[in-house]
């Protein structure tokens, strides 16, 4: 029952004003979020490149009011971008956003708002020697979101997305993705979603996580087998083993500040694991929704507190 609970705390501004002035809660945000600022983010990156793991960065923010905060969120990844060609940083750093920060639920927005927004971001992304990710969102976006990855695609091939298995039509996603030779990013999940159009167990959401897994590993695209489940990890360990997956055709990862050890064995085994670090000021929507998620992140936040493993 937690789950539902901490959802419906991250779209409450009456607890976000109270999560934020409460002095306990920066330590606990420190861990997970790399800062509000910009250079704060960088240091976040040179410390985990120079440890051999890869990076995908998010600057924070989301479901925009206005076309303002569409280009305040334009300008903060490009400004992104600016650092990470200075700092010589495009070969392991990527850029993960979500759309509806470009206008995709704006009023007067939409698919192809989004998309001439969003494009400059990638254009530069590609400038720059690396790429860029769509984040998924909840089932109202799925539609959306994969209609703007085509139209990015036709240009530059190398964007990615993430699909959450918790959605009965993650398969048929993931078929097609496939099919094209997409960057994919199997997530389990991490918002409030009916029973019309999502698992509700957390054994039917792991066994569609497989099944998901399965799918893009034995398609032509290149997999982001994004877990924390060290059940799941090991599956897709022998995967990968079994299929023969070149070492460049896949790729872990895992959310900054959660179970550091495992993605260094990871990385010292051979994998590529790239760590999803997201900074800014609007952290407390994407740390309410790990606290919430499937699994839940609550026990390894609250493990994290006692142990940096």
């Amino acid at each position: 029952m937690l789950g539902p609970v901490l959802l419906a705390a991250a779209r409450s501004d009456v607890i976000r004003r109270a999560v934020s002035a409460t002095p306990l809660t920066r330590p606990v945000v420190d861990r997970f979020v790399a800062g509000e600022r910009l250079d704060q983010s960088l240091s976040a990156v040179r410390e985990l490149a120079g440890a051999g793991l890869a990076v995908t960065l998010d600057h924070l923010g989301e479901d925009v009011t206005d076309k303002a905060q569409v280009v305040r969120a334009r300008d903060a990844y490009l400004a992104l971008l600016e650092a990470l060609r200075a700092e010589g940083l495009g070969e392991r750093a990527e850029l993960s956003l979500k759309l509806s920060a470009f206008g995709l639920r704006l009023a007067g927005g939409g698919e192809e708002f989004a998309h001439r927004a969003v494009e400059p971001v990638v254009a530069a992304a590609a400038e720059a020697g690396t790429m860029v990710t769509l984040d998924m969102e909840d089932h109202t976006a799925v539609d959306g979101t994969l209609t703007v990855l085509g139209a990015l695609r036709g240009r530059f091939p190398r964007t990615g997305v993430a699909v959450q298995s918790y959605l009965y039509r993650t398969e048929d996603d993931c078929r097609a993705l496939a099919a094209t030779g997409c960057r994919v990013r199997l997530v389990k999940g991490a918002y409030r979603e009916p029973a019309s159009v999502a698992h509700q167990d957390k054994r039917q959401v792991d066994l569609a996580y497989v099944r998901a897994l399965r799918i893009l590993l034995t398609g032509g695209g290149y997999p982001m087998i994004a877990t924390h489940d060290p059940r799941l990890i090991a599956i897709a360990e022998e995967l990968v083993r079994r299929l023969e997956r070149a070492p460049d055709s896949y790729e872990f990862q895992m959310l900054y500040g959660i179970r550091t050890g495992e993605q260094l064995r990871l990385a010292r085994a051979g994998h590529l694991m790239r760590v999803y670090v997201p900074y800014g000021t609007d952290w407390y929507g994407y740390f309410m929704r790990r606290l919430a998620e499937r699994p839940a992140n609550l026990g390894f936040f609250a493990r994290s507190l006692l142990t940096r493993g």
